[in-house]
C-alpha cells in the first residue's frame, strides 16, 4: 500500500478549515493523510489538531489520530467527521475505532446523514432529502450498512427535527432502506404512534413492501372511518396497494390499485373501489357496488397499437353515494373498449370491442347498454386516383352490434356492414378554392326497427340504407391584414378565412327503420347549404436581427393579401409558423436577433347552416328532439324538434392573451326562437402561485328528453363549476384552494370544498372540508386531513388523488 503525506510545515488552517497542499486523488490501495503536526514511528502515524485521512471514496477527519498503515486500523478523538461521496454518507461522533481497507467501526455520540449533497440547503417534499439518524453507539458493519443502536432516524434537518423515530435500534443501508425495531412515531417530541417494528427508505428511489400509516377520518354519513393499507414492491416496474376502511355508520370500503410499466412503450394502471355497504333511512337502502377501471397500452409488431380502457360499475347509485373524487362532474356513461390500431401509407386498419351504458336514473336496471363485439374498420385519407386530377377515399366497417334497454332488446349480435368511397376534385383558380365531392354510401342491417309505441320492436328482417352523398366546399381568397403600428410591442396581423359548403344526401328511405347504435345510424337525406367564417388576430414580437447567421430565417408576417393558395395561414406557403397561446415552443431559427414565433391571440369562428329541406326526407318527427349527422356535425347541441331553414348560429370565440390566460366561449343562439339554446364559458388563469378556473354551461334543449318510460326529464340546464388556488402541494410555506359547483337552474350548491397545506422542510399537513349534496342521495359533510412525512408517506384519510392540488 502506498502512502502519501503532507508536509509538516503546510498550512493547516483558514477558516477553520484545514488546507493541505494539492495531491492527485488517492486509489483504492492508496491513502493521503494531512495534519497540523505529525508523528511517525514505523507503520504507525499519530496526528495532531485536525488529522484528515483520505481512502478511496471517503475522507476521515479527527482533532487526534492514531493510524496503522500496515493494518488500516484507526483510533479517532474528538470531532470525528467521517464522508464518503458513494452514497453522500456523513458521519460525526465524539470518539471511535475505524479501519479505512474493511470500512468496519464503531462511533459514539453520532449525528449522520445519508443521501444529502449539501449539509445546509431549503427542503420541499418532492426535492430528494437527507436521512438524519443519531445514535449513542453506532457501528458501520461495511460499506453502506449501520447498525444504530439507542437513537433517532428523520429526514428533518437536526437538532431540532419536527418529527423523527425514536428506536432501540435500527439497520440501516445506504442505497436502501432503513429497518426499524421498537420504535416510537414522535411530533415536536410528542409521542404519537409506537411501532415493534417500521422501515424507512434511505435512497427516496427504493422502493418496499410493507403497510402504510394507518388513516383516520369522519364523515357526516359515514361516521368514525378507519383504515389500513399494504404497499407491494413486486419488482422495479411493478407495484400494487390494497387496502380497506370501516365506515362506523356504513359497512367496509375496499380498495386496490396495480401499475406496471414491463416496457418503454407499455404500461398497465388497474383500480378497483368497493363498498359493503349496510344501508341507510328507513327502510334501510343498500347503496354498495364497486367500479372497477383498467388502463393498458402496448406496442407490437408490425407498428400495431393496442389500447384498452375497461370500466365496470355495478351501479350509478353507488358512484353518487361514495365517489370520493367530487371536483368534477360525475359521468353517467361507462364505456369499457379494446382496440387494435395500424396506420400505414395513408391506410388505417382498426379492431374494436366495446361495452356501452349509459344510466338514465339510479333505479335499478334503467340503463342503456351498446355492444360492439367486434368491429372492423378499414379508412384511408384522400389518394390520388392514377395520374388524374381526382382524388379518393374510403371507410368501411363489418362490426356485430347489440342494443338492450327497459322497453326495447336487439338480437345478441346484428350485423351491420357499411361501406362509404368518395371520389374529388380539388380545383384552385386566382386565389379561390373549389371541391366538388360525391360519394356512395351503402350499409346493410341483418336487422331492422319496426316503428310501435314506445321505441319499436326489433325485427329480423335484413335492411338496406342506400345513400348519394354530393357536396361543393367554396374557399374565397383569404383576407388579410398586416398592421403597421405595434400594440405594446406586438406586431399584429388579422386574417379572415371564409367558406361556404354545399352538400345534398338523397336515398335514405326509411330512416325510422334503422336501429341505433352509434354515429353510423342517423345518416339522413338533406338538403343545405352551410356557411362559415374564421378570424384569427396573430401576434408577433420581433427585434433587428445582428450578427451574421447562417440559419434561415423564418418566414415573415408581411405577406400579401389575397393569398394564391386560398388555404389556412398555417398551410400557406411563406406564412408564420403558427402557435397557440399557450405554446412554449421556441423559434426554430436560432439565430440571435431573429424573429420570434407568431401565435395566435385571437381566433372567432361563426357558422350556420340553411335547410332547403326542412324534414329532411321524411326523417324528421315533429315535437321530438331529432338528432341527424347534419346536425351533429354542426354543434354537440340538438336542437331539431320541428321543421326549419334556418340553424341556429354557433359561435366559437377563443382568447389567449398570454400564456397565462385563456378564455372560451361557445355560443349556439337560435333565431328562430330568439334565444340561447347553449352557452359554454371558461376561464383559465395563472400568474405565479395563483391560479383560478371556472366553467359554465347553459343549454336549453327543445323537445322532449325521456329519463324513464313515460317521465319526462329536465330540458334546461344552467351550472358552473370554479376554483381558486394558491400555491401547490410541494410548496414550502402555505398553499390553499376553493372549489364549488352551482347548479343555477334550481337555486343548489352541489359541493364546496376548502383545502389548505402547509409544508416544513421535512413534513406537512394539509386539511379539508366538503360538502357534497345530491337531494336525497348523499347529503354529506366531512373533514380529511393529511400528514406528510417526506419520502415516506401520509398518515390521514386524503389521498393524493382526491385534493385538489
Amino acid at each position: 500500500m502506498a502512502l502519501v503525506s503532507c508536509a509538516l510545515f503546510a498550512p493547516c488552517f483558514a477558516t477553520a478549515q484545514l488546507r493541505c497542499p494539492p495531491v492527485a486523488p488517492p486509489s483504492k490501495s492508496e491513502s493521503t493523510i494531512c495534519a497540523v503536526r505529525q508523528e511517525k514511528e514505523g507503520p504507525i502515524f499519530k496526528l495532531h489538531v485536525r488529522g484528515r485521512i483520505e481512502y478511496g471514496t471517503f475522507t476521515l477527519w479527527a482533532d487526534e489520530a492514531t493510524y496503522n498503515s500496515d493494518t488500516g486500523d484507526v483510533t479517532l478523538n474528538g470531532h470525528i467527521v467521517l464522508d464518503d461521496s458513494t452514497n453522500n454518507e456523513h458521519v460525526e461522533a465524539s470518539h471511535g475505532q475505524y479501519n479505512v481497507r474493511t470500512e468496519v467501526g464503531r462511533f459514539y455520540d453520532v449525528n449522520g446523514s445519508i443521501g444529502s449533497r449539501q449539509r445546509v440547503r431549503p427542503l420541499l417534499l418532492t426535492s430528494p432529502l437527507p436521512f438524519e439518524f443519531t445514535g449513542k453507539v453506532v457501528v458501520k458493519t461495511g460499506p453502506d450498512h449501520y447498525v444504530v443502536y439507542k437513537g433517532t432516524i428523520t429526514n428533518c434537518e437536526l437538532p431540532h427535527p419536527k418529527w423523527q423515530f425514536s428506536m432501540r435500534h435500527a439497520n440501516v443501508t445506504a442505497g436502501g432502506n432503513a429497518t426499524i425495531y421498537l420504535s416510537t412515531f414522535r411530533i415536536e417530541s410528542i409521542p404519537v404512534l409506537y411501532f415493534p417494528f417500521a422501515t424507512h427508505p434511505v435512497d427516496h428511489k427504493v422502493r418496499q413492501s410493507g403497510l402504510l400509516m394507518p388513516n383516520l377520518g369522519t364523515s357526516s354519513i359515514k361516521g368514525q372511518t378507519v383504515g389500513e393499507a399494504f404497499y407491494w414492491a413486486i419488482n422495479r416496474s411493478m407495484d400494487a396497494v390494497v387496502g380497506a376502511e370501516l365506515f362506523s355508520r356504513r359497512g367496509w370500503a375496499q380498495h386496490g390499485e396495480f401499475r406496471a410499466r414491463p416496457s418503454e412503450n407499455a404500461y398497465v394502471d388497474m383500480t378497483y373501489f368497493g363498498v359493503l355497504d349496510r344501508g341507510v333511512g328507513t327502510p334501510r337502502k343498500n347503496q354498495g357496488g364497486e367500479d372497477i377501471r383498467l388502463t393498458a397500452q402496448d406496442r407490437f409488431g408490425h407498428d400495431i397499437r393496442g389500447v384498452a380502457n375497461v370500466d365496470y360499475l355495478s351501479s350509478f347509485l353507488f358512484r353518487l353515494a361514495f365517489d370520493p373524487i367530487f371536483s368534477q362532474p360525475l359521468p353517467s356513461e361507462v364505456k369499457s373498449q379494446g382496440f387494435l390500431s395500424n396506420t400505414t401509407n395513408g391506410f388505417s386498419y382498426n379492431a374494436l370491442i366495446e361495452h356501452y351504458q349509459s344510466f338514465q336514473s339510479t333505479t335499478p336496471g334503467n340503463v342503456i347498454t351498446i355492444v360492439h363485439a367486434p368491429s372492423f374498420d378499414f379508412s384511408s385519407v384522400d389518394r390520388e386516383l392514377g395520374h388524374s386530377p381526382f382524388y379518393w377515399a374510403v371507410d368501411t366497417a363489418v362490426e356485430g352490434l347489440s342494443r338492450s334497454e327497459p322497453s326495447f332488446h336487439s338480437a345478441p349480435i346484428v350485423g351491420r356492414f357499411d361501406v362509404d368511397p368518395n371520389v374529388s376534385l380539388p380545383l384552385r383558380l386566382g386565389g379561390w378554392s373549389l371541391r366538388p365531392e360525391v360519394g356512395i354510401r351503402y350499409t346493410l342491417y341483418t336487422q331492422q326497427l319496426v316503428p310501435s309505441s314506445g321505441l319499436g320492436t326489433a325485427s329480423s328482417d335484413p335492411i338496406n340504407r342506400r345513400a348519394l352523398d354530393t357536396s361543393v366546399e367554396l374557399r374565397p381568397p383569404t383576407l388579410e391584414r398586416l398592421f403597421n403600428h405595434k400594440f405594446l410591442g406586438l406586431k399584429l396581423k388579422h386574417v379572415i378565412e371564409p367558406s361556404v359548403i354545399y352538400r345534398d344526401v338523397v336515398g335514405v328511405n326509411g330512416f325510422s327503420k334503422i336501429l341505433r347504435f352509434d354515429e353510423r345510424d342517423i345518416l339522413s337525406n338533406t338538403n343545405e347549404v352551410e356557411y362559415r367564417v374564421i378570424n384569427r388576430l396573430y401576434a408577433k414580437k420581433s427585434s433587428p436581427p445582428s450578427g451574421n447567421c447562417n440559419a434561415p430565417a423564418l418566414p415573415s408576417l408581411n405577406s400579401p393579401s389575397g393569398s394564391p393558395s386560398g388555404a389556412p395561414p398555417w398551410e400557406q406557403e411563406g406564412e408564420p409558423q403558427v402557435t397557440r397561446g399557450d405554446s412554449q415552443e421556441p423559434s426554430r431559427d436560432t439565430c440571435p436577433g431573429a424573429p420570434s414565433t407568431a401565435r395566435e391571440l385571437i381566433s372567432w369562428e361563426l357558422a350556420q347552416k340553411y335547410f332547403l329541406d326542412t324534414s329532411f326526407g321524411g326523417a324528421l318527427v315533429n315535437g321530438q328532439r331529432n338528432v341527424f349527422t347534419t346536425t351533429v356535425d354542426l354543434t354537440a347541441f340538438a336542437f331539431l324538434s320541428s321543421p326549419r331553414h334556418l340553424s341556429p348560429l354557433v359561435s366559437r370565440l377563443r382568447i389567449q392573451p398570454s400564456s397565462n390566460v385563456d378564455a372560451e366561449w361557445d355560443l349556439d343562439y337560435d333565431f328562430n326562437a330568439g334565444r340561447i339554446n347553449a352557452s359554454t364559458t371558461s376561464l383559465t388563469y395563472h400568474m405565479g402561485q395563483f391560479g383560478f378556473s371556472g366553467i359554465g354551461l347553459y343549454a336549453n334543449f327543445p323537445g322532449q328528453i325521456l329519463a324513464t318510460n313515460n317521465v319526462i326529464g329536465p330540458s334546461r340546464f344552467n351550472q358552473f363549476r370554479t376554483q381558486v388556488q394558491y400555491g401547490h402541494s410541494d410548496k414550502r410555506g402555505f398553499s390553499g384552494a376553493a372549489s364549488f359547483g352551482v347548479d343555477a337552474q334550481f337555486a343548489l350548491v352541489q359541493y364546496d370544498f376548502v383545502e389548505s397545506t402547509y409544508n416544513w422542510d421535512c413534513c406537512g399537513i394539509t386539511v379539508e372540508y366538503r360538502r357534497i349534496r345530491l337531494g336525497t342521495i348523499r347529503n354529506e359533510n366531512e373533514y380529511r386531513f393529511n400528514y406528510t412525512l417526506a419520502n415516506i408517506g401520509s398518515f390521514g384519510n386524503l389521498l393524493r388523488k382526491e385534493r385538489l392540488y
